[in-house]
């Protein structure tokens, strides 16, 4: 597990769940019914159960066990806070205390089993949450929330405990929250502010502050959620329910580990279905995962860029840190979808123009050049010998008066023009003063997002605290950076939610004829020679070269003939994984002679080294084209993930990889192809002609149907390489190596 303290519940007990807890099944999409009990071909869900919490966060009753009004007391403080939040939800508390008759004046029962209702959500003041919650089974109980620490996150004891705990919960037929979390749930939300809001959900409660504390600058929160250790509920509910939460305009994650991928994968899919950002920072980037892997692509795929990949698929915002959470998550929630991808640059600086452009587009942004008709309309107001190309520069003086509005308005009425950014590198009254009341009177008139990068230090100015931060409308940041990665996400989401279509809908429900096949060619616990991981292949028909298995030099010459001359030769064995390195390869063999010497050769050197062979392969030698690498790989929290990179003999010196978890489509395979760093080898350099994409596209699929049909039986895949050659001859994978669990 990545990074967490948290506890696992199996696929088996999830299910279990879903029909214990009666969650709502996913809802009708594209047209088809979708229920929770729709498997792929590994018996893995389809769709993601939406737990019903509202009696969660709008109770009718609560009981609060281990209810306290001793001042001075931890639990005191925390009664003291469940009442005033019971109050303004309109729920009935209920304290709970084997000594007490009374708490904070309203009556006391002494256990679960003498409250006078059955009540929705139990708060479990207490240092031992287990006997509580095999209390509460008899009683009903929907919800509980369990404070105590000193379970996972303390080591081995803890989370033994914690197991006890989660089976215990799992038994009941209640939902828990917790344990080792704490009262962010029960926070004062403020109820004056309109729009979207943001629904919060913290494996750390102190952590989820900065986002908190946007209301203060006028930004509406509606729910948070402090996940804790996750010994029953976990992020991935918190995401699905509020995706379908009316008022959550965008989803913030503070994400320490994740307790179960394919869960969060499946309620990512719930926020991408109904556009829903969720922006998440997920802590442990440099961590590169514990096993050890025999094959290039297990040895290139660390265990956070397979967090990373997944978390792209499905349209999760990444941001490394808390101020980038607040800000992405806050202009998320705010803007509208754009018109246009260009970005606009307007200064009262030209230098300020001119950097925050350069990191603008070194970030991916793309500024339109305005138009000549446009450029003119702005010198109409702007002196000719600026700059109004992109960025625009107005020197400052207009606008001081009426041109100011003008200029602003020119520009946002430009077609190609969907963001406007205006940096004000620090306060210069009365011109910024000026400048701040035209950009939030033009942001009221407009569709179109408004943004202004308020860089003076001390941010106590009225242009910025009252007319900026008091705008519903503008987007104000006190970085460069904070800023371009907000919309930056947010043009990039956009793009993202115009396409979207869940891989899920399109996973295969029932295994094909090739993983019959395959199956009988896997040998449990061993790994397979390359002859061997041919026949895997050719199975799910991917192309081989022609080629035969000999275990004479006379067979071998036999062979060639039969293949074609010219040949390469190759030792096979289930234990050899880089024959290259040990000599074991020979090429552009052409005639009988070279054969015989060949076989001779390879099999002394097999000897010397005491590798165990089970023959000699004489292939057919394949046309040069572009060297891929294509693997699979199976990740702890993920299941089987998908590698596609630049290969051949240096592929772990270049490190040129894209990583993908299925389910996928043809459209995020081609991605992962645009991701690569060596991209235009395959569009043809040097002039070589372009490499068969399409071919190479093809074999993503077919492993990708590999993979999740043997899910469980196949442990590693590595193809290396994979010829891709010329647009329109196909692609041939020349070596495979495959191991079974």
């Amino acid at each position: 597990m990545l990074g967490s303290t948290h506890g696992t519940l199996t696929t088996d007990s999830r299910r279990a769940r879903v029909i214990a807890c009666g969650e709502q099944p996913a809802p009708a999409v594209h047209g088809r019914p979708a229920a929770t009990d729709d498997l792929d071909v590994s018996g893995r869900p389809l769709y993601a159960g939406v737990p019903d919490l509202d009696r969660f966060f709008r109770p009718e009753s609560v009981a609060v066990v281990g209810a306290s009004d001793t001042e001075g007391r931890p639990n005191t403080g925390i009664t003291r806070q469940l009442l005033a939040w019971a109050e303004r939800v309109g729920a009935r508390l209920h304290p709970v205390h084997p000594t007490r008759e009374s708490v904070f004046g309203i009556p006391c029962v002494p256990s679960v089993a003498d409250l006078p209702e059955q009540v929705d959500l139990a708060v479990l003041l207490v240092s031992d949450p287990l006997p509580v919650v095999e209390q509460l089974a008899e009683t009903k109980v929907r919800f509980a929330v369990a404070f105590a620490s000193g379970f996972a996150e303390t080591g081995a004891e803890g989370a033994a405990a914690q197991t006890r705990l989660a089976a215990a919960v799992q038994r009941s037929g209640l939902r828990l929250l917790g344990p080792n979390t704490n009262l962010n749930a029960f926070e004062k939300f403020r109820d004056d502010l309109d729009g979207p809001a943001i629904a919060l959900i913290t494996q750390s409660g102190h952590q989820g502050r900065p986002v908190f504390t946007l209301q203060e600058l006028g930004i509406r929160l509606s729910h948070w959620a402090p996940t804790g250790n996750e010994a029953d509920l976990e992020s991935a509910d918190f995401i699905s329910y509020f995706a379908e939460q009316p008022e959550v305009g965008v989803i913030a994650c503070y994400v320490e580990g994740l307790k179960d991928g394919r869960s969060f994968l499946l309620a990512a899919d719930r926020a991408a279905r109904r556009g829903v950002p969720v922006v998440a920072v997920k802590v442990g980037r440099t961590e590169t995962g514990s096993r050890t892997a025999a094959s290039h692509t297990g040895k290139l795929t660390g265990a956070d860029a397979v967090v990373d990949a997944a978390m792209r698929q499905y349209g999760v915002v990444r941001v490394d840190g808390l101020d980038e959470l607040q800000d992405t998550a806050a202009l998320l929630a705010r803007a509208r979808p754009p018109s246009a991808d260009g970005v606009a640059v307007y200064s009262i600086s030209g230098g300020t123009g001119a950097h925050f452009s350069d990191l603008a587009t070194e970030a991916g942004l793309r500024l339109p050049a305005l138009s000549d008709a446009k450029q003119a309309e702005l010198h109409q107001w702007i002196p000719e010998y600026l700059d109004v190309t992109n960025p625009i520069d107005n020197g400052g003086h207009p606008v001081g008066d009426w041109r100011g509005r003008k200029i602003i308005d020119a520009i946002l009425a430009d077609p190609a023009v969907g963001v406007l950014i205006c940096p004000i590198t620090g306060p210069f009254p009365p011109m910024s003063d000026k400048l701040a009341r035209d950009l939030v009177d033009a942001a009221e008139e407009t569709d179109k997002l408004v943004c202004v990068v308020w860089g003076s230090p001390v941010g106590t100015e009225a242009a910025y605290r009252e007319t900026l931060l008091g705008s519903s409308r503008v987007a104000t940041f006190r970085t460069f950076a904070n800023c371009i990665t907000a919309v930056r996400a947010h043009l990039d989401h956009a793009r993202f939610a115009a396409s979207y279509r869940s891989p899920f809908d399109e996973a295969p429900r029932s295994p094909s004829p090739s993983c019959r096949k395959a199956r009988a060619l896997m040998r449990p616990g061993s790994r397979l020679s390359e002859h061997a991981a041919k026949q895997l292949l050719r199975a799910y028909g991917i192309r081989v070269p022609r080629e035969q298995l000999v275990t004479s030099a006379a067979a071998a010459v036999r062979a060639a003939g039969l293949v074609g001359y010219p040949v390469v030769m190759k030792a096979s064995g289930a234990r050899l994984a880089h024959k290259t390195e040990l000599g074991l390869v020979k090429i552009g063999l052409t005639s009988a002679s070279q054969v015989r010497d060949a076989y001779r050769e390879l099999t002394d050197i097999a000897r010397y080294e005491d590798v165990s062979l089970d023959g000699v392969l004489v292939c057919q030698m394949v046309e040069p084209g572009v060297e891929m690498v294509v693997g699979v790989t199976h990740d702890d929290l993920f299941g089987p993930t998908v590698t596609v990179g630049l290969g051949g003999v240096l592929v772990e010196v270049l490190r040129d990889t894209a990583v993908r978890v299925p389910p996928f489509g043809e459209e995020q395979a081609r991605s992962m192809l645009g991701e690569l760093r060596g991209r235009a080898l395959l569009s043809g350099v040097r002039g070589r002609p372009p490499a068969d994409l399409e071919a190479l596209v093809e074999v993503v699929m077919r492993v990708q149907r590999m993979a999740l049909e043997l899910d469980g039986e196949l442990s590693e895949l590595d193809i290396n390489p994979v010829m891709v050659l010329p647009r329109g001859q196909g692609a041939v994978a020349l070596d495979a190596l495959a191991i079974c669990r």
